[in-house]
């Protein structure tokens, strides 16, 4: 089971989200109850057939940041619960799901509903993100080391790693801005996605900075909404109404210390383990990917992941990336194509898996990857936080 086990067990059936955008003002269990019953449909499903939920991170004290519980979507779907799972002490956002799928291959739910909710935007009023900074308890946790030095925000802590990316390897700005410009091209694409103009390489440039070289395009938006996933027992989903997506193998753990500002550079992050993790229980390969969703929390965390995933050696992200066209639709390996959290919206990683099916199942309409992917590959999380998913169809 160490190298090779539960992923053939389970399958994704499937895929839901609410309305996404800006301060929409409603409950982040509204949201849910929306992407939750959109979700079961799409499984073909009803909520009495559901006898599982994940979610990330349960409950918390952050304003915003987690919309919705468990107990809560119980509550109002009257669900009939035989496993459940709200944790924020995992591998990442898709920790939840990966013990979803753990908990399906051990036979103690048949269909796991796993979801992310975030209020963030609504959370927001006039000061904006300060607003949010202010509420937080940092002298309760491990950010108090490091709001008495005025950096409160992750913008912070990543900004710091994208700078010794640049002093230790040559990345650049235009880079990092090749990323951002690549997620608005596919959110024009996108609908559903909340930033849809142009955005151009000088814009970027232009911008005002957040946390030196980290400027306002590499940060990803604050959004309202909420995204669901259907995780089945690979025999149930036979039934499906959709062709079930596969979980081929999936990274985890934690091998440095949890700390922010204690990491050795971007392969220090709990990415690097999880990827090599994923590659392990596995026979499939880098090259063998057609299409990457990879977390862009922040531009620079994108890089992070192709290097820890190995589609480029470590230091050589900013090579690979270019300008823009090795990750474009129409290139080698198309990356967020439904404009990532930079343009589409933060949905915090679960965004990054409804596209990945989105892409596998061909309905990515005008943003559909050519050649209808077989393989994709999913990643969520930033720092100590990591988790990612090879998926096919």
């Amino acid at each position: 089971m160490t190298d090779h086990g539960f992923e053939a067990a389970v399958a994704i059936t499937g895929i839901g989200h609410s309305a996404i955008g800006r301060r929409l003002g409603r409950s982040g269990l509204s949201l849910t109850v929306d992407a939750a019953l959109a979700a079961i449909d799409d499984a073909g499903l009803t909520p009495a057939e559901v006898d599982g939920v994940a979610t990330f991170p349960g409950e918390s004290a952050d304003p915003g940041f987690a919309g919705c519980g468990v107990w809560e979507l119980r509550d109002a779907l009257g669900l009939q619960l035989r496993w459940f799972e709200g944790s924020p002490q995992t591998s990442g956002q898709l920790g939840p799901f990966i013990d979803a799928c753990m908990s399906v291959a051990c036979g103690l739910a048949s269909h796991v509903l796993c979801f992310r909710t975030v209020c963030e935007s609504s959370a927001q009023r006039a000061g904006g993100r300060a607003d949010v900074v202010a509420a937080e308890p940092f002298v309760r946790d491990w950010r108090r080391w490091l709001s008495p030095f005025g950096a409160p925000s992750a913008a912070n802590w990543i900004a710091l790693y994208a700078q010794h990316h640049f002093d230790r390897y040559g990345t650049t700005r235009e880079q990092l801005g090749a990323i951002a410009c690549n997620a608005r091209a596919n959110a024009a694409l996108n609908p559903a996605a909340v930033l849809r103009d142009p955005l151009t390489l000088d814009a970027y440039l232009g911008a005002r900075m957040i946390s030196t070289p980290l400027c306002l395009y590499d940060c990803d938006v604050p959004v309202d909404g909420s995204t669901a996933v259907v995780v089945s027992a690979r025999d149930r989903a036979r039934d499906a109404r959709r062709d079930p997506v596969r979980l081929e193998a999936v990274g985890c753990g934690l091998r440095g210390p949890f700390a922010w500002d204690q990491i050795d550079g971007l392969a220090g992050m709990a990415a690097t383990g999880a990827s090599e993790m994923l590659w392990r229980r596995t026979d499939l390969r880098p090259p063998d990917v057609d299409v990457a969703e990879l977390y862009d929390g922040f531009s620079v965390l994108t890089l992070a992941w192709l290097e820890a995933l190995a589609f480029c050696g470590v230091g050589e992200g900013g090579t690979f990336v270019g300008d823009g066209k090795a990750i474009s639709l129409d290139g080698p390996l198309p990356l967020n194509t439904q404009g990532g959290q930079l343009s589409g919206g933060r949905l915090h990683g679960y965004g990054m898996l409804h596209e990945a099916v989105v892409q596998l199942r061909g309905e990515g309409g005008a943003r559909q990857v050519r050649d209808r992917p077989e393989v994709a590959v999913v990643a969520a999380g930033g720092g100590p936080l990591a988790g990612c998913l090879l998926l096919t169809r």
